[in-house]
């Protein structure tokens, strides 16, 4: 049987006398896409931050591809695999998109002309070639959430954090979005979303994990948690229960 791509292990996360995360376990295989949700505070971005190497968490390990990334900082889980995404959109504003990518393709590269084909490449990818040239501050919201896409996946990783990427677009704009993960998942990285909007991210991942006052309330494929009467309880009310 072949390992998780991540495992939280006991991970415990605390803020003085504020507990964001309690002894949350959780796994991620290769290649699926898996979505986490609950409610607001429910812990969510900071299970993010510590996936991601923001800060190490008060108690518990985390590993990845096999190792265990625990102690390590930001910069060195971006190199052995992670990339992630912001739910607030954090694009260099006053560079052009195309630069903003390179920035990623760096990690990979000290070699300029390869950071700009790789760029090139990826901003395909994610529909924003046509864009390359730019600032990154004349882009409409769901254009700078592609391009925080674009820069993460210019790092190359195995893992790819989307932290609310499906939030605040319009229906067309949404479906693009869903699209466009669905093409990162078949390039062969995983894909672990927080997301809200339950409509869309129900169909797309192939298991939802539901956090709720820092702790793993349930997981399962998404038909079996939207009507779970736990999960209904704390957060998805009844119109899901009965659209489920």
């Amino acid at each position: 049987m072949t390992a998780p791509l991540l495992e939280t292990r006991g991970v415990w996360q605390r803020f003085g006398g504020l507990i964001a995360n309690s002894d949350v376990s959780i796994s991620v295989d290769r290649g699926e896409i898996v979505g986490l949700i609950g409610p607001n505070g429910a812990g969510k971005s900071t299970l993010f931050n510590l996936i991601a190497g923001v800060l190490p968490p008060t108690q518990g390990s985390i590993i990845f591809d096999g190792e265990d990334v625990t102690k390590l900082p930001a910069t060195a889980r971006c190199a052995r695999g992670i990339a992630r995404t912001f739910q607030v959109v954090k694009s260099f504003e006053s560079m052009t998109v195309i630069d903003n990518v390179i920035v990623g393709a760096l990690i990979r590269t000290t070699v300029m002309r390869e950071a700009r084909r790789k760029a090139h490449e990826v901003l395909a990818f994610c529909g924003l070639d046509a864009r390359a040239d730019v600032l990154a501050n004349q882009l409409i919201p769901s254009e700078k959430r592609r391009l925080e896409v674009a820069r993460a996946l210019a790092t190359e990783p195995k893992l790819l954090l989307l932290d609310e990427v499906l939030t605040g677009l319009t229906p067309t704009e949404a479906q693009t979005g869903v699209e466009l993960v669905r093409r990162v998942r078949d390039t062969g990285v995983t894909v672990l979303m927080v997301e809200h909007v339950m409509e869309i991210v129900m169909p797309l991942v192939d298991r939802a994990i539901v956090l709720d006052l820092g702790k793993v309330l349930v997981e399962g494929k998404p038909a079996d948690v939207v009507r779970d009467p736990k999960v209904i309880t704390a957060y998805l009310g009844d119109r899901h229960a009965v659209s489920a």
